[in-house]
């Protein structure tokens, strides 16, 4: 229930945030690369449970809610400001990326499995920070790659 109330929360308050704050042209810039981490970060969800590497209470019905939850929630959300404030300077966005990955291996994710969010089985906290870490990484160059300019084309 507690996890329940938190999930819906966040993303009503982040996303409010956003829609209020966040400049347009800054959502529209950032929008592909948020939906493409988005999308990995879904498919590691989904390969969870084959891999048994975390359990969400509820079965396979709370998986998929609780993964979107997440992903276009607060991961989502984050993500777009994160990239707002710190795009064009790689290693503060490193840096605030690395911060933000502890804070979620290390401090959120205790609490979420204390308020029945989730357990971790065969996955660890580590393994949490280097995921998400690689991913914002991974998300630096896809950024970097969309907005890399085209050159025309010789005859």
């Amino acid at each position: 229930m507690l996890a329940n109330f938190f999930r819906i929360f966040n993303a009503i308050v982040l996303w409010a945030i956003v829609i209020i704050f966040l400049p347009k042209n800054s959502f529209k810039r950032f929008l592909p690369v948020t939906l493409f981490c988005s999308l990995l970060l879904l498919i590691v969800e989904m390969l969870s449970p084959i891999f048994n590497w975390w359990k969400v209470k509820g079965g396979y019905k709370f998986i998929l809610f609780d993964a979107l939850a997440f992903i276009l929630g607060p991961f989502f959300t984050i993500n777009l400001w994160v990239f707002h404030f710190t795009y064009g300077k790689f290693p503060l966005y490193a840096t605030i990326n690395l911060i933000m990955d502890v804070i979620f291996a290390y401090l959120l994710t205790p609490l979420f499995e204390k308020i029945g969010h989730f357990k971790l089985k065969k996955f660890t906290r580590t393994g949490i920070l280097i995921l998400y870490y690689f991913l914002a990484l991974l998300n630096y160059g896809f950024q970097k790659y969309i907005e890399k300019p085209v050159e025309p084309m010789e005859n």
